[in-house]
């Protein structure tokens, strides 16, 4: 047959999905694709219309592009059957069998152009043009295969700067939003690192919380406290009744978590006995289940298993050079933590050279921020942030922090500086005793 309709009207839908979405793609059927292959004119318009803007400016067309051109077509009945066409197209370009799709519908692409070079063939043979038949062979032969070379810089102007090309997952805090240019994005490794309950795991909770109630699915992966005791953490920052009290508030939690947006998948895997292996085995599980997920929080990498090195070192750097790598083939941004060494925990700012174990950790990721907390910081409900290491903007900037780990929630406060955190005013205080004395002031009168 020389339709897709053999195939069935589930399978064309995941195709044009993948035409709409996928520069690379669209980039190696663009010479052996035809409209005429699809079995309806909503099918027809919206291939033409992808391999037009191709042609024009070289990536996949955007859903405002394709807004602009439905507005071009006068029969109002094609117009309404395009419209509803393109919902359940991007709707598609989440199915999990696409690169299935993409290899079958190439497959019968280029059966397609090598029965239609066989054909023109026949009336060259006739003529005893055997050149002619050669190169309309071979160019038949090389239809289709992989044409990206990478990104190309000035002919890929237009995919630097669609609202996609680096899709991000906001933190709650704003601050930090706006250094890292809105957030975490896929493929991104980040990593908060701090002394021995300083709140780095409730830092976590606090941005896997706010994904999910902007709509994302996060899987949630504990390698230190029990699933169940993670998922009361979340109980406790969702409804921002202390963990402890939590009890008497079950009709509470229940109702507050039943108009949530999202999705959290809490799993739980014994430390030195999980792998980054492991990790990516439960989420092919999960999204087998169609269960897929927008966001990695893993708490925390340090205690995976690594390699057979002897030397700790080394194996963390395997860990997290792996995990980066896990973050990157599967297009997920990755939150984790890891902790500092003793002289940090002596210390108002973090610096990177303080982390524990491996330097290396923080050349691997993509961002990095300390979490510094003295004991009275945490009587006190107080602690600084230091932005260690950013791919997407500045670094070395310092900000304070009001903490409350009964709920895991933290409010960044104003940026202090090297030189004036050590720096005591005319009373004799520096930025940290000031900070320190908001929080005992908050935590008295409870405001």
């Amino acid at each position: 047959m020389s339709k897709l309709e053999q195939y069935g009207h589930s399978f064309q839908v995941k195709t044009l999905g993948c035409l709409v979405n996928d520069r690379e793609f669209l980039q190696q059927v663009s010479d052996i694709v035809k409209p005429e292959y699809f079995d309806s004119e909503a099918n027809k318009w919206i291939v033409e219309t992808s391999l037009k803007y191709f042609d024009d400016f070289k990536t996949t067309p955007t859903m405002e592009v394709f807004k602009v051109e439905l507005d071009k077509i006068k029969n109002e009945i094609v117009q309404v059957a395009v419209k509803e066409q393109l919902k359940e197209v991007y709707r598609a370009t989440k199915a999990n069998d696409l690169d299935f799709v993409k290899e079958t519908f190439v497959d019968f692409c280029k059966n397609q152009t090598l029965k239609s070079a066989l054909l023109r063939s026949v009336d060259l043979l006739e003529l005893g043009d055997y050149d002619d038949i050669r190169n309309l062979i071979d160019n038949a032969l090389k239809a289709g295969t992989e044409k990206s070379v990478g990104h190309e810089y000035i002919a890929q102007l237009e995919d630097r700067y669609k609202e996609d090309a680096r899709h991000t997952i906001p933190t709650p805090w704003d601050q930090i939003n706006t250094l890292m240019c809105g957030g975490i994005g896929r493929g991104d490794l980040g990593l908060i690192v701090g002394n021995p309950g300083g709140g780095k795991s409730w830092a976590l909770v606090d941005i896997g919380a706010l994904a999910v109630q902007l709509g994302y699915t996060v899987f949630h992966y504990t390698l230190e406290l029990s699933d169940v005791y993670v998922g009361k953490r979340y109980d406790a920052r969702f409804t921002e009744i202390p963990v402890g009290d939590l009890g008497v508030h079950k009709n509470r939690v229940k109702g507050v978590i039943s108009d949530l947006r999202g999705n959290l998948i809490i799993k739980e895997f014994p430390a030195g006995q999980a792998g980054i292996n492991t990790i990516e085995a439960h989420i092919e599980k999960c999204i087998g289940q169609g269960i897929e997920p927008d966001m990695i929080i893993l708490d925390y990498a340090d205690l995976l298993k690594g390699g057979r090195s002897k030397e700790k070192r080394e194996r963390l750097d395997d860990i997290y050079t792996n995990l980066r790598g896990l973050a990157s083939a599967k297009k997920l941004p990755i939150w984790t933590v890891s902790q500092v060494n003793r002289t940090a925990s002596r210390e108002n700012i973090i610096q990177g050279d303080r982390i524990s174990e491996s330097y290396g950790k923080i050349m691997i990721v993509d961002f990095a921020m300390s979490l510094s907390r003295k004991a009275e910081d945490k009587e006190n409900g107080t602690g600084r942030l230091h932005i260690m290491k950013n791919r997407y903007g500045a670094d070395g900037l310092s900000f304070d922090a009001q903490i409350d780990t009964s709920i895991g929630k933290f409010i960044i406060g104003d940026r202090i500086s090297m030189e004036d955190e050590e720096s005591p005013d005319g009373n004799g205080m520096t930025p940290s005793d000031r900070s320190r004395l908001r929080g005992a002031a908050q935590n008295l009168f409870n405001f």
